[in-house]
C-alpha cells in the first residue's frame, strides 16, 4: 500500500525529466503538448454536450485524463523526433537508435561488434570510422553497418562469415545506414526491425545470444552509445513509464 505513491510519484518525476530533456532539443515543446490536451479535451467534452444531459458532466470528468495522456503521447512523438534529428550525421547514431529494442524481445547494444578506420577511443577519434552494429531477434540476425561505403560493406560481410560461423541456418541481413537507395535512415531503423517477419522461436533466439556472445567485443573498448546534446536521454522516461 505504501508503495503506490511512490511508484506514481516516480512516474511524474520521470515525466518531468524527460520533458526537461526533451525541451532542450525542441524548445517548442510545451506549446505543442498544449494544444494537443486542448484538441483532445474539446473533443470529448463536444462528444459529451452532443449527448447532453449527464453526459457532458461525464465527458469532462473523462477529459482531464484524456488531455494529460495526450500531452504525453505528444511528448513522446516530439521527443523521439528530436532524438533523430540529433543523431543524425553523428558517429555511433545507429548503435543508439538500437537503444530499447530489448523490451521488444531483442538482443542489442549500442556499442559496435567492429569497428575499421578509428584513430582512437574517444568519441571524436571516431569521425570517418566503418562500424557493424548488431541486432539479434526472431526475425534472424541484423548486421547495422555505419561509415564510408567501402569499408563498411567489407565490414560486414567478415561479420557475416563470423555469424554464420557460430549459428550456421540462422537468417542474416545486412544493412547500411543512409538516406541513398538500398539504404535505411538511422530514424526507420527500430520500426523497420519490429516489423520483421519472425521466423525462430524465442528459445532459438535464446541459444543463439549465447553463440554470438562466444565471439567477443571489440578490444580496446570503444564509447557507448552517442550523446549529441551532452545529457543522455533515457527513452523509458520519455515514453512516461
Amino acid at each position: 500500500m505504501s508503495d503506490a505513491p511512490e511508484k506514481k510519484q516516480g512516474r511524474i518525476a520521470e515525466i518531468r525529466q524527460a520533458y526537461r530533456a526533451i525541451k532542450s532539443l525542441d524548445p517548442r515543446l510545451g506549446w505543442w503538448m498544449l494544444g494537443g490536451a486542448l484538441l483532445v479535451a474539446a473533443v470529448v467534452i463536444g462528444i459529451g454536450a452532443v449527448f447532453g444531459g449527464g453526459w457532458l458532466i461525464y465527458s469532462v470528468i473523462i477529459a482531464i485524463p484524456a488531455a494529460f495522456l495526450a500531452a504525453v503521447v505528444v511528448m513522446n512523438r516530439r521527443g523521439n523526433t528530436a532524438m533523430y534529428k540529433a543523431l543524425d550525421g553523428q558517429v555511433g547514431a545507429a548503435g543508439a537508435a538500437l537503444t530499447g529494442l530489448g523490451r521488444r524481445g531483442w538482443y542489442a547494444a549500442q556499442e559496435p561488434v567492429a569497428l575499421e578506420g578509428a584513430r582512437g577511443t574517444r568519441a571524436q577519434d571516431m569521425a570517418g570510422a566503418a562500424m557493424v552494429f548488431r541486432a539479434l531477434g526472431r526475425p534472424g540476425v541484423v548486421l547495422i553497418g555505419e561509415g564510408p561505403a567501402g569499408r563498411v560493406a567489407k565490414l560486414l560481410k567478415q561479420e557475416e562469415k563470423k555469424v554464420a560461423r557460430v549459428a550456421p541456418g540462422v537468417p542474416i541481413h545486412l544493412w547500411t545506414v543512409g538516406d541513398g537507395e538500398d539504404q535505411v535512415p538511422v530514424k526507420k531503423i527500430s520500426g523497420k526491425l519490429t516489423r520483421m517477419r519472425p521466423v525462430l522461436t524465442k528459445a532459438e533466439v535464446s541459444v543463439v545470444n549465447k553463440r554470438l556472445r562466444s565471439l567477443g567485443g571489440l578490444r580496446p573498448p570503444v564509447p557507448k552509445g552517442v550523446d549529441p546534446t551532452k545529457a543522455r536521454m533515457d527513452r523509458r522516461a520519455m515514453r512516461g513509464k
